[in-house]
């Protein structure tokens, strides 16, 4: 049975990720990945542009699937060795979290919304997934006037 997940990462760290197939969560802890199995979706929310303190972006930026669900290690350097796991990521533009939240269920306080990604990854239910994929879809050349 497929799962729906979300990551807290900044769009930097997402974009290294992206262009290596991977994703690390909660600064490279082993636990968080390893309740991602095989074919689970994954959307990565950016609350910043950069970590710690970069610019405010508060939007999904990268989406995928989950390749194998192995957890492996991967040394950075000798003082960080990360835990990832590998993403099939698919081609989307990023999307503003504000214009979804009021049809996100697991956002239950509207108003306070961003206590839903404290802990660095969330499961969701499949139709706020969905919500958030539709509007992480690129738009076709024919769709904006090219």
């Amino acid at each position: 049975m497929r799962s729906y997940w979300i990551g807290v990462v900044s769009r930097a760290h997402v974009q290294i990720g992206v262009s290596g197939g991977f994703i690390q969560l909660n600064h490279g802890k082993k636990t968080p990945l390893q309740r991602l199995k095989t074919g689970d979706m994954l959307a990565m929310y950016s609350p910043r542009e950069s970590y710690p303190d970069g610019p405010i972006l508060q939007a999904f930026t990268a989406i995928g699937t989950i390749k194998s669900g192995k957890v492996y290690q991967f040394e950075m350097s000798p003082e960080f060795k990360p835990y990832r796991v590998d993403v099939e990521f698919s081609t989307c533009k990023e999307a503003p979290i504000k214009p979804l939240i009021e049809g996100l269920s697991f956002i239950r306080s509207k108003t306070h919304w961003g206590g839903a990604f404290r802990f660095g990854y969330v499961k969701v239910p499949e139709a706020d997934f969905a919500l958030i994929a539709d509007a992480m879809k690129p738009t076709s050349p024919s769709q904006n006037g090219a």
